[in-house]
């Protein structure tokens, strides 16, 4: 049989390195090489996720340290600005390691990948320094692409997110008390996702976050204003031709509830709603924040940079309601 490769996570305590743990478990041709987590330092991985059988404990690991273990991939789920000392120990010691870094970090280097793979699939195959997209960013850049270049004024993407989105260190965003009975706006302008989906899409978008009292999942409206008119049944059937082929992709009728996303791998697209005159078009995207927004894209990526098929791991038969009905 082939060698397995291996796979190291580091900043593997919070809810997207849970679910990486999950998905490299389950994967035939991945084994996991450490696990790296400074509060869990010492205990065993499958104290902490149920998925995992075997006897791997939690390090509580430096960028040297790191690089020191010689796994094949690297994910890095740390906090934005906590990457950049992994990568250059990486570089100098093992550079032909695969690095998936979740953060927003490198996501505005050139040198890297982009990887979110129904936009960007065609260059990413052995790719070696992979920029994993933000959870908000793949959900507007997927319902907004297909009528990029039909379109007249900024895309407006109002954005809800769970409370995971927010991380496990304590704050406004994850507090639940504060949450009940709320729905919490944030950073309203010139959000780091703004800027990266504005980035990867050549055009100006505009986007509004919001944190709710759900856990997981994302449900992302989008206002775009067409240069030419079209028909509900044309702009659906432009959206189900560019995803036709895309396994975690589902292009629903009504408007999909974020509700019916939580706790599977892909992204669901539609509403499709169509003012009088036809050039006023809004669309929904929902997805969760912690896989497709984060975990299961990172496994799309490794799957891309290691020479594995694109969805090796993924389950597709529960990637979306129209999938698991």
């Amino acid at each position: 049989m082939t060698a397995k490769k291996t796979v190291g996570i580091v900043g593997a305590r919070g809810h997207t390195g849970a679910e990486l743990i999950r998905l490299v478990a389950g994967h035939a041709g991945l084994e996991l090489a450490f696990v790296s987590s400074r509060e869990l330092d010492g205990q065993l991985v499958s104290a902490q996720v149920d998925a995992y059988a075997g006897t791997l404990r939690y390090e509580n690991l430096d960028a040297a340290a790191v690089a020191a273990k010689g796994a094949d991939a690297v994910v890095l789920a740390l906090p934005n600005g906590k990457a950049a000392d992994y990568v250059a120990a990486i570089d100098a010691s093992v550079p032909a390691s695969v690095v998936v870094d979740l953060s927003a970090d490198f996501r505005f280097d050139p040198s890297w990948y982009y990887g979110l793979p129904e936009l960007t699939r065609a260059r990413g195959h052995g790719q070696r320094r992979i920029s994993n997209p933000g959870c908000y960013a793949t959900a507007m850049q997927l319902a907004i692409a297909p009528l990029a270049d039909r379109l007249a004024a900024p895309p407006q993407c109002f954005g809800v997110s769970g409370y995971s989105g927010a991380g496990t260190t304590p704050s406004d965003r994850n507090d639940v008390a504060k949450l009940r009975d709320n729905l919490m706006p944030y950073a309203l302008v010139d959000h780091v996702h703004e800027r990266e989906v504005s980035r990867q899409l050549g055009l100006p978008v505009e986007f509004m976050p919001h944190v709710a009292p759900h856990f997981r999942g994302i449900t992302m409206t989008v206002n775009l204003w067409l240069r030419e008119p079209m028909t509900h049944e044309a702009i659906r059937a432009l959206y189900a031709q560019r995803y036709a082929a895309e396994p975690l992709v589902a292009i629903v009728d009504e408007a999909p509830w974020v509700s019916r996303i939580a706790g599977r791998h892909g992204v669901e697209i539609g509403g499709f709603a169509v003012a009088p005159g036809g050039r006023r078009v809004v669309v929904v995207a929902t997805l969760d924040n912690l896989l497709k927004g984060a975990a299961t894209q990172a496994l799309q990526n490794l799957n891309l940079a290691l020479g594995f098929d694109e969805f090796s791991g993924i389950p597709l038969e529960a990637a979306t309601t129209e999938a698991a009905a």
